[in-house]
């Protein structure tokens, strides 16, 4: 099994373009099967998760043409039905978290849409309910087979409804909208997430076609269509890679800079790092991080701690809060991070601690902790990734540190991030990965 051999304690000094956005790609991938026609994708993030899913829609029968590194032309003219059937679909299928969003778009245009039950990270329960619901508002059947853990939805005549979803869920609202476009009738969804790569999906299916009026909040109305057509995409850069590179930087105390960022597109993820005491400088739509010795925790107004807690769209994002874990060890004060959404993804605070970080896990929700500013580096230990986000917090508290360190499971980091360790290396990192 891979693994990364790091030697910490290396300032980096360069520039770092992020990848696609993989939470974009996965749904932006699914819509593709709405339409018999060409759908142009550029932006596509060489990953781990990203490619299973390429690899998924070829074996569905999609046309594939891969036209440079990163864009690619998809033509789902002859969707192949009955793969829906077959084990290879099974373990395809329930080896990828996104693989859930392509029930919708076959729902909608062909009146049915299997998966198995999908895998992915293993960070607490992600429950499917808002997904299944949505579709049997709008008219299908759902059933779920427990013996061979496969779901099942059927509708041929589907009519668009009010819906309330009991949680903002992001991939369920995609589901449901990618159904609903072709739904008799209006769709309302109130409590819809909002979040920048639902409108992307949103704008995506309005130029393929679709009605649907809202974007941008909670609340969308879709009138249904009849038929969905081509067009072309471009997906925008990874958010979550972003705040990667700002914590990052903090940790080694390197000068960098993040190159074309859609900065209106972050919300107030530059902002949650800025109350940790990093700077940062936008210049046109670069973020430029400085070298800094040194960095201090915001409190509140009246002296408290400060908590950083994740939300939905517009609040903070759940994917980074392990990053600011991270990045709080080495700074000045103190700061209860509270991860709402999962209950497992603290759980990695343990390596964080071997390695010499001041952490107090309370409980599988929040962990407290206590800037060390940099009176006692981290020490290199060897340990395993967990999942994508873990990982890479992993990786960076291991730039940071002195000495070696070793981490395994790294395909966990590869599903998420592309290149990462040549990227790194291009500014500086001293990273070697053993296969």
């Amino acid at each position: 099994m891979s693994f990364f051999e790091i030697t910490g304690g290396q300032q980096l000094r360069g520039e770092l373009t992020p990848q696609g956005a993989k939470n974009e790609a996965l749904q932006i991938l699914c819509a593709v099967l709405l339409t018999p026609e060409k759908v142009t994708i550029s932006n596509i993030p060489n990953i781990r998760d990203v490619n299973k899913l390429i690899d998924l829609l070829r074996s569905l029968g999609v046309s594939v043409t891969q036209l440079d590194e990163s864009t690619y032309e998809f033509i789902a003219a002859e969707v192949d039905l009955e793969y829906l059937n077959t084990e290879e679909f099974k373990q395809k299928g329930s080896g990828l978290r996104g693989s859930i969003m392509i029930v919708g778009p076959l729902l909608a245009r062909f009146g049915k849409g299997y998966i198995p039950k999908p895998g992915g990270d293993k960070i607490g329960r992600r429950r499917l309910d808002t997904h299944f619901i949505g579709f049997q508002r709008l008219g299908a059947t759902f059933e779920y087979d427990s013996k061979t853990n496969f779901y099942r939805a059927s509708g041929e005549n589907l009519k668009g409804t009010f819906m309330l979803l009991d949680e903002a869920s992001v991939t369920g609202t995609a589901n449901v909208v990618m159904t609903a476009v072709m739904a008799k009738g209006t769709t309302t969804i109130y409590n819809a997430a909002c979040e920048p790569y639902l409108q992307q999906l949103c704008k995506m299916l309005v130029r393929m076609g679709a009605k649907i009026s809202g974007i941008g909040s909670n609340l969308l109305t879709i009138e249904g269509v009849d038929y969905m057509g081509g067009c072309e995409h471009r997906i925008l850069p990874d958010m979550i890679e972003i705040g990667s590179f700002i914590g990052l930087a903090a940790m080694t105390r390197s000068e960098i800079t993040i190159k074309g960022v859609s900065y209106p597109d972050l919300g107030m993820i530059p902002e949650v790092f800025r109350k940790l005491g990093i700077q940062i400088e936008l210049r046109g739509d670069d973020l430029y991080i400085p070298e800094q010795e040194r960095y201090e925790i915001d409190t509140f107004i009246d002296g408290s701690i400060l908590t950083i807690a994740d939300a939905p769209w517009p609040g903070f994002t759940p994917d980074l809060l392990s990053i600011v874990l991270v990045v709080a060890t080495q700074a000045k004060g103190s700061v209860l991070v509270h991860q709402k959404m999962f209950e497992s993804r603290l759980f990695f605070v343990d390596k964080l601690i071997d390695m010499g970080a001041q952490i107090i896990l309370c409980d599988p929700h929040r962990a407290t902790v206590i800037g060390l500013n940099r009176q006692y580096p981290l020490r290199g230990i060897e340990m395993t990734s967990p999942d994508i986000r873990a990982g890479v917090s992993l990786l960076i508290a291991a730039l940071s540190a002195e000495g070696t360190s070793i981490i395994r499971n790294i395909e966990q980091i590869d599903r998420g991030y592309q290149h990462i360790d040549t990227r790194l290396q291009n500014i500086g990192a001293q990273i070697v990965r053993h296969t």
